[in-house]
């Protein structure tokens, strides 16, 4: 008989990236607070900062120098204006990619909002040992992402692999 798997709460950073979004209105970044509490993880930190490369770089750079954060979640900044930032502003943090996270959003998105997928930059990866995840700034692409990757990804119960389990093994040579 095969021993069950036991959860692993993991410590979450949640940032979301908007020139728009005030504490208030911030649906996006309260989704994924209160989704992360409801699976069990805990709220390491959260921030809402204006679309600019250099302060969304250093709030992230802070999170994966932080030994206690083991996934940062970053919503908004991933489209195609100007001011969407939020890949250019995290990439050069990343030790490895995770190319699979993009990818496999886009075919999810595409369900729920056809071609218009194609304008998310959805990006995932690997730094300092730390899960980043780099999400659109709807509630409704938060959700999509949360309800159909992440919250399985982020659970070790779940089978066959996730990235909770990898996590003590990230640093190895």
């Amino acid at each position: 008989m095969s021993k069950a798997k036991e959860f692993q709460p993991l410590r979450i950073a949640v940032l979301t990236v908007s020139d728009s979004r005030t504490p208030e209105t911030d649906t996006s970044g309260q989704f994924l607070a209160d989704a992360l509490g409801a699976a069990g993880h805990q709220l390491a930190d959260r921030a809402l900062l204006r679309d600019d490369k250099y302060v969304v770089r250093a709030k992230v750079a802070a999170w994966i120098a932080d030994p206690s954060v083991q996934v940062v979640l970053i919503t908004g900044g991933t489209g195609v204006t100007g001011r969407d930032v939020s890949p250019e502003a995290v990439r050069p943090l990343l030790d490895k990619h995770i190319d699979g996270f993009g990818e496999l959003f886009r075919i999810l998105s595409y369900e729920e909002i056809g071609s218009s997928t194609i304008q998310s930059r959805a990006f995932a990866g690997l730094a300092n040992n730390t899960l980043v995840f780099g999400l659109p700034g709807s509630t409704g692409a938060c959700r999509t992402a949360w309800d159909r990757i992440l919250r399985d990804q982020l659970d070790s119960r779940h089978g066959p692999c996730n990235f909770a389990t990898l996590l003590p093994r990230l640093s190895e040579q």
